[in-house]
């Protein structure tokens, strides 16, 4: 797995260089603006730099990024959000967020394998919730602008491809109605808090409401990988979303396919594995065959 340095450079070259190198003195100079203290590195960094610790008594997170905009997509989803189990945003400026922190913050994973069928309730009464929230069309990208990488040329079998767009341009058209997404609701974005269960770094996505089940369906994906039962799960997630959400089974498949080509596609961008994408893809493939 690539590091925090070598992602930001890779994407951002000189400029993410630069702004690595100058992380310590930003992130000394939001302290003292933001009143903040006891601030902890968190693990697993991938895109963003991310801090827990405290303003005052309040526990707090703060994230800082060179994507501006996906920091700007992020803000305004949790606030569309904010009445329907979302992580409060507390601050925005140039190149961070202030957010609420979690507590305890143990995120959905803890119940895979063993109670995935609580998870899946707990991750289909977060998806009533969300899609209730009223928003801007301005404000977001809308889920054809988003599959739009799929419509190039990639190092991956055509026949995947060329199914994948169909999809997706069936699927768009026949959707029965538009909501904002999440867009990343998987196991680590969702997190305790209290009694309740919260989301976290939605990418603010305007879509068909079927498009949401299939981040969690082929997740966590480091418990997946290399699990010889990844079809067997995959069928029964997408049942089980169907009965909870009155969501066409047929129809979750087909958005988890457009999905997994969608995410192989994003790995071979960042020059990260796509062994597991790979996998997914294939897998589904198969399964919507059968279906």
């Amino acid at each position: 797995m690539m590091s925090l340095s070598d992602n930001i450079e890779a994407i951002h070259g000189k400029q993410g260089k630069i702004w690595m190198e100058n992380l310590s003195s930003t992130v000394a100079t939001l302290n003292i603006q933001l009143g903040l203290s006891q601030l902890e590195e968190c693990t697993n960094l991938s895109y963003n730099y991310v801090l827990s610790g405290w303003q005052n008594s309040a526990p707090v997170v703060l994230k800082l990024s060179l994507d501006q905009d996906s920091l700007k997509k992020e803000a305004n989803a949790l606030r569309a959000f904010q009445n329907y189990s979302a992580i409060k945003v507390l601050a925005e400026g140039d190149g961070f967020l202030l957010l609420q922190r979690a507590i305890p913050g143990q995120s959905l994973r803890i119940l895979f394998p063993d109670l995935d069928s609580k998870a899946l309730k707990i991750t289909a009464n977060l998806i009533g919730q969300l899609h209730r929230a009223a928003y801007s069309s301005d404000d977001f990208t809308h889920l054809r602008d988003w599959l739009e990488p799929l419509r190039c040329t990639w190092d991956i079998p055509e026949g995947f491809l060329s199914l994948a767009n169909s999809l997706a341009t069936d699927l768009l058209h026949s959707s029965k109605s538009q909501v904002l997404l999440h867009a990343d609701l998987h196991h680590d974005n969702i997190l305790q808090n209290g009694a309740e269960w919260v989301v976290i770094d939605p990418k603010g996505v305007i879509g068909d409401p079927v498009y949401e089940v299939a981040a969690f369906i082929r997740n966590p994906i480091d418990c997946l990988i290399n699990t010889a039962d990844l079809e067997s799960i995959l069928l029964e997630r997408s049942t089980a979303f169907a009965k909870l959400l009155n969501f066409e089974r047929t129809r979750i498949l087909q958005w988890s396919f457009v999905q997994a080509v969608l995410s192989w596609v994003w790995a071979i961008e960042d020059d990260t594995d796509i062994t597991y994408f790979e996998k997914l893809t294939h897998t589904l493939d198969r399964v919507l065959q059968k279906d």
